[in-house]
């Protein structure tokens, strides 16, 4: 199958053929014809697969050949994405699939100032991408309505539960027209995210392109066991090796995404992180340099993560292990797309083996402990860490030794005359206290030898 086949309108297949867009993906192939049908759609695939085009595309279609106006306040159609990071992008898709066509789209999303997106939707949108608690502030404050809705886009549905967004959307759907097209994604389907489908779709097609072990073939996945004071020079060494041409390295925490990527700076590594408490143009800066390769790291948490779509990213490394092990395949993910080989390092600590063991036993397999390479970069780094140590330890025993014949500080006494001195200081105490008895006795003795 080709997109030729797929009969798309002549502005999007002239498109697609300017972007070099020839034959579908697996998710595309199967998701497209059935969505232009006006089916719903229950997708089930992993990030970097084509999604946002197995939606993008009928939508832009549809709307193509409807020729409506932009109506104020009530868009068309809805997708809602869990960060800023894949709402952007989502609409970036859009505007390169819908070049040639008289449509108008808008992202909003929080953390950024509301006057323009609701200047956006006051002028009309025919495709609003959102995120959830943005759109539920301005569906509040009754600068959007989501009844005349036609087409409803939900994109990475477990995500959004694992970020707690499960309310909202249950709030959202409630607002939508019953009568309407509702494409559902996510990149598993855990019972949570099958209920919320069957109470969003109506007898939806479902299209799974996900293998049925959670795994990406051509990513070389590796273990290092180590201690989690090793973790750093390990990171150190391995992001050193000249084969690393860009890699993103995800933390547990936010806190802990910010001292990775001090560190990193600190030894001469081109880092940066990115996660919630960054600022929005903070987010898209780092993004920016990443992508244009002037930065080389990137430090991300979970939450984050799930927006970077970048080609070109030869090495993954959780440097924690995550609690849920569905993270640990989205974490993956980001290296090796669109059929690219890509390593993957995990760091596993003795606190994290459980984290480990639920991880393997979802992908299917053990994870294959490092090879000889990883292995002697963590010989490297332990005996450098070992000979710096040591070298510290003599430098501070050298500092601290007075050099031979010297003559001590001045008002520093030697330790025998420091320790003479206090014996001195014990002696002349004692006699003090002798002579202070003797003296207390005295008088009794005058008295005595009077009468």
């Amino acid at each position: 199958m080709t997109f030729e086949d797929l009969a798309l309108i002549p502005p999007i297949a002239r498109a697609l053929k300017e972007s070099s867009y020839e034959t579908p993906t697996a998710i595309q192939g199967k998701t497209i014809p059935h969505a232009l049908n006006r089916k719903d759609v229950l997708g089930c695939a992993q990030t970097g697969t084509g999604k946002t085009a197995a939606f993008a595309l009928p939508i832009l279609d549809a709307l193509g050949r409807q020729k409506l106006r932009a109506a104020p306040h009530y868009p068309c159609a809805l997708v809602l994405a869990p960060t800023r990071e894949l709402a952007g992008q989502i609409q970036q898709s859009f505007a390169v699939y819908g070049r040639h066509l008289q449509l108008r789209t808008c992202v909003i999303y929080g953390g950024v100032n509301q006057r323009k997106q609701v200047a956006a939707l006051e002028r009309g949108v025919h495709i609003l991408i959102a995120t959830p608690g943005r759109l539920l502030d301005l569906v509040n404050q009754g600068h959007l309505d989501l009844s005349k809705l036609s087409f409803f886009v939900l994109d990475e549905a477990d995500r959004m539960l694992d970020m707690g967004f499960l309310p909202a959307i249950r709030r959202i759907i409630a607002m939508l027209p019953k009568k309407r097209q509702s494409l559902f994604f996510s990149a598993t389907l855990p019972p949570k995210i099958i209920q919320l489908a069957k109470d969003l779709l109506h007898d939806p097609v479902r299209v799974d392109v996900t293998p049925k072990k959670a795994s990406v073939e051509k990513i070389d996945q590796q273990v290092i066991h180590t201690a989690p004071g090793d973790k750093k020079r390990l990171l150190e060494m391995i992001l050193s090796d000249e084969s690393v041409d860009r890699a993103i390295v995800f933390t547990r925490t936010k806190r802990g995404a910010n001292v990775v990527a001090r560190t990193l700076q600190e030894k001469g590594i081109r880092a940066a992180a990115i996660h919630g408490n960054k600022s929005q143009n903070a987010r898209e800066q780092a993004l920016a340099d990443f992508r244009s390769k002037k930065l080389k790291v990137l430090v991300a948490t979970d939450l984050a993560s799930r927006g970077i779509d970048i080609e070109g990213i030869t090495h993954v490394v959780n440097y924690d292990l995550p609690q849920e092990p569905e993270a640990y395949v989205h974490r993956v993910g980001r290296t090796g797309r669109a059929g690219r080989e890509g390593v993957a390092i995990a760091f596993c600590t003795a606190d994290e083996r459980s984290d480990l063991a639920a991880i393997e036993r979802l992908i299917g397999h053990k994870l294959p402990v490092a090879k000889n390479e990883s292995r002697r970069a963590v010989a490297r780094a332990t005996d450098n860490a070992d000979a710096d140590a040591a070298a510290r330890s003599a430098a501070a025993a050298r500092s601290a030794a007075p050099a031979r014949g010297a003559a001590p500080a001045r008002g520093a006494a030697p330790r025998r005359w420091r320790q003479r001195s206090q014996k001195e200081v014990a002696e002349r105490t004692e006699q003090g206290s002798t002579r202070s008895r003797r003296h207390r006795r005295r008088p009794k003795s005058s008295s005595a030898s009077s009468r």
